[in-house]
């Protein structure tokens, strides 16, 4: 594979580079900790970029999407419409229907007007969708990003659902299939999430037997974890597939039949660790006592929203290219990006070499929700260039541009009028 000193010299700086055979290994590696014969979807929004996702395509994942441009990009990636889960909380009427008549008719449903929706998207598409119940519920406490089990926008609480249990019958347009948990993020503590998991199957099977629910399709959603912005290796899960299969034939018995189908979803842990950012030290400078490492790429390219799942800054580290670190430094700096704010702060404490202007370091491990998570329209600067590699070396490169397009325009104000369109 093609050095990322070459690939700089190349193409130049900030430079995302994704090394699309980590990206096969890492779908390798999830897909043996999970039960034998359960679908794995790759979470689109970690990372869109369309050669990372025709990897994982290739590597036997479906995909979950949640957006017109996200189902653009799964499609451009060869996936078949049916291997795609659309999948989030305000699905718009006009979406929907776009979505079915692409050929999608798998929905997940966060709440009864979402269902009707999607029920009448389909119906006007002329075809009936297949809906998955998303459940807030199995609040177990593990770590890491938690997205229901409290209030949230996410799924629909349980107490509703045991109240008006009718609320999901069938409709024209949209059958209920089966249940849809996806409560946990990034959780690195395997207990906390075979617990968390583990929970979701015996919810499901208690709700589908109280409620009479029809369970054709189970997804459990995700939770597996991977480090973001330093060089540290993903955590093991080594009991999950066996203690997951454990509980299935405990409460889902038939599952092994496909009765019902299993299914697992993520982003980071199929993609974090197969991209690498590389940048270029702009300035090293003391302030007040305190070092800055001023690099040529900022919050527009990297961290913009912390990463979702980390609510707080990352811990970046930077490795140099081209010569040895300098052993045991000791030096600490806070790193910075060259945006014209002082939000522009990629670690405030972060272990640095001894580098000086001109070096290239590299920030590993970013391949989820690196520029996916970033704030890339601020200050209107360029985008990085982006570069899948392969053991052949680079296999194309490319950059994403925002641009204004003309709207038809639809409001045309009577003469006189005064309003607060501003």
């Amino acid at each position: 594979m093609t050095g990322l000193r070459e690939l700089a010299a190349a193409f130049g700086t900030p430079l995302y580079v994704y090394d699309l055979a980590e990206a096969r290994r890492c779908a390798e590696e999830l897909r043996s900790d999970l039960p034998a014969g359960a679908k794995l979807f790759y979470s689109v929004k970690a990372n869109p970029h369309p050669e990372v996702a025709e990897t994982l395509r290739l590597s036997g994942c479906g995909a979950e999407i949640s957006s017109l441009g996200e189902l653009e990009v799964a499609l451009a990636a060869g996936f078949p419409a049916e291997d795609l889960m659309y999948t989030g909380p305000a699905k718009t009427a006009s979406e929907i229907l776009a979505a079915a008549r692409a050929g999608v008719r798998s929905f997940s449903t966060e709440s009864p007007i979402d269902f009707r929706r999607i029920a009448a998207g389909a119906e006007q598409a002329g075809i009936e969708a297949e809906v998955l119940l998303r459940v807030a519920g199995t609040a177990r406490g593990a770590s890491g990003l938690r997205m229901t089990g409290g209030a949230s926008q996410f799924g629909h609480p349980i107490d509703a659902l045991t109240a008006d249990p009718g609320a999901f019958q069938d409709i024209k347009g949209a059958s209920l299939t089966g249940l849809h948990h996806f409560s946990v993020s990034n959780v690195s503590d395997e207990s906390a999430l075979i617990d968390e998991l583990t929970s979701a199957v015996r919810l499901s099977a208690e709700l589908r037997d109280r409620l009479g629910l029809q369970l054709r399709s189970l997804d459990l959603g995700g939770g597996f974890a991977a480090p973001y912005a330093i060089g540290t290796a993903p955590p093991a899960y080594p009991r999950l597939k066996t203690e997951l299969e454990q509980a299935l034939d405990e409460c889902l018995p038939a599952w092994r039949r496909g009765d019902p189908s299993i299914a697992f979803e993520s982003g980071r842990r199929l993609t974090a660790t197969c991209g690498t950012l590389v940048a270029e030290v702009m300035d090293v400078k003391l302030s007040q006592g305190a070092r800055y490492v001023v690099l040529d790429t900022g919050i527009n390219h990297l961290g913009g929203l912390s990463g979702t799942g980390r609510m707080m800054r990352p811990k970046v580290e930077l490795t140099v290219l081209g010569r040895p670190d300098p052993a045991a430094s000791g030096l600490r700096a806070v790193v910075t990006g060259p945006l014209c704010t002082p939000a522009d702060v990629l670690s405030f404490d972060a272990a640095v070499p001894d580098v000086v202007p001109g070096d290239l370091v590299a920030i590993r491990n970013v391949g989820a929700y690196g520029l996916s998570a970033s704030l890339t329209g601020f200050l209107s600067r360029p985008m990085p260039i982006e570069v899948p590699v392969d053991s052949s070396g680079a296999v194309r490169a490319g950059r994403l541009r925002l641009r204004r397009e003309p709207v038809a325009m639809r409001y045309e104000p009577r003469e006189g009028q005064h309003d607060d369109v501003y």
